[in-house]
């Protein structure tokens, strides 16, 4: 089943600058026409879609509701993975002693704003958190490019690795003494101050004891977030979520979309339509050959319809092509995303009939 309109979970990627996030935002309000009440979420670091939607900064803090007017009822959240991070551990830090060792330590606050990849891992806990709720019937995922989706799909299983490996277990091992010295150190008097000063100045002391502390005082929570991560692995991977692929037009952009198109099915994804968005009108040809407008526009509209049919043939029948014309003005409104959504229900049906026949 390729409709987005059927599956509880929708996750929409691509490559930037294809209109990923004002479709999600389409789709989402045009599930509320059906009485869903519905979830857009974005970690795209571009938030736009607080822009598309109306939101503000707000919709970082809690579900933002969206005034359509519809049966059904629209929120917005824009996933902040430092204050999603802290929800995690007020939830399930064993108790409060464990909770403050963990948010005041100097590691965490460095882990939580800058490690590459928890960006990625918070965006899979705030999807399972909000799948799990029940609270809506629908959620819509808008992901960053292309890349960093593929990270923010590996996240789970990069930290169940990361938990069952032999780091973890090092890491856990009771490196400082109750002064704060390195154990293997402290006995071997001025030559253990000559390795413990070797090395405070190649790696830095303190940031050891930071670490040593902020795993010793997490590792209540591991198995928590390994059970987690393989639940999210499952999600992502049920016949329920459905995955949209857009693409940019043209025949330069048909190698990266089969490309991505391929990692999500080897992957055991579930793909769905594949939306080549913003194509240019075919035009006939003119004369004039001084109209230079009218003759890029021409070009472009040929070269766009091309890379269109160029895709449909090495996809075949296995995901329908839906393609989505250059609009006059980029949707900004609720009006405007409410029309957008209906164009590509339009179209999909259109694109499913042609793949079926």
């Amino acid at each position: 089943m390729t409709d987005p309109s059927k599956h509880p979970l929708v996750i929409v990627v691509g490559s930037g600058g294809v209109g990923k996030t004002t479709l999600a935002a389409a789709l989402g309000l045009r599930s509320t026409r059906t009485g869903d009440d519905s979830l857009v979420m974005t970690f795209d670091p571009s938030l736009r879609l607080k822009d598309a939607l109306g939101v503000g900064d707000e919709a970082r803090e809690e579900d933002t509701r969206v005034k359509t007017g519809g049966p059904g009822g629209l929120w917005a959240s824009l996933l902040d993975a430092r204050l999603t991070f802290d929800k995690l551990i007020d939830r399930y830090a064993p108790d409060e002693e464990a909770r403050q060792r963990i948010l005041t330590n100097r590691f965490y606050d460095r882990l939580s704003a800058n490690l590459a990849g928890v960006l990625e891992y918070m965006a899979s806990e705030r999807l399972f958190e909000v799948s799990s709720s029940d609270r809506y019937s629908k959620i819509i995922l808008d992901t960053p490019p292309t890349r960093q989706a593929l990270d923010f799909l590996g996240a789970p299983e990069r930290i169940v690795s990361f938990l069952d490996s032999g780091a973890v277990r090092i890491a856990l091992k009771p490196w400082f003494d109750a002064d704060g010295k390195l154990k293997v150190t402290s006995k071997l008097g001025m030559i253990g101050r000559n390795v413990e000063g070797f090395f405070d100045r190649m790696v830095g002391l303190e940031l050891l004891r930071d670490m040593a502390e902020f795993f010793k005082a997490f590792a209540p929570l591991f198995g928590g977030f390994k059970e987690r991560a393989l639940q999210v692995q499952d999600l992502l991977r049920s016949p329920r979520t459905l995955f949209v692929l857009v693409s940019g037009p043209g025949s330069g952009r048909v190698a990266d979309t089969l490309f991505f198109a391929r990692r999500l099915t080897e992957a055991g994804y579930h793909l769905g339509p594949i939306v080549v968005n913003r194509v240019h009108p075919e035009l006939p040809p003119v004369r004039d050959t001084a109209n230079q407008g009218r003759r890029l526009m021409e070009w472009l509209g040929r070269r766009d319809h091309q890379g269109v049919a160029e895709l449909r043939d090495l996809v075949g029948a296995s995901h329908p092509v839906v393609e989505i014309p250059l609009l006059p003005d980029e949707p900004t409104d609720l009006k405007s995303l409410d029309a957008l959504g209906g164009l590509f229900e339009g179209r999909l049906e259109e694109a499913m009939a042609r793949a079926s026949s």
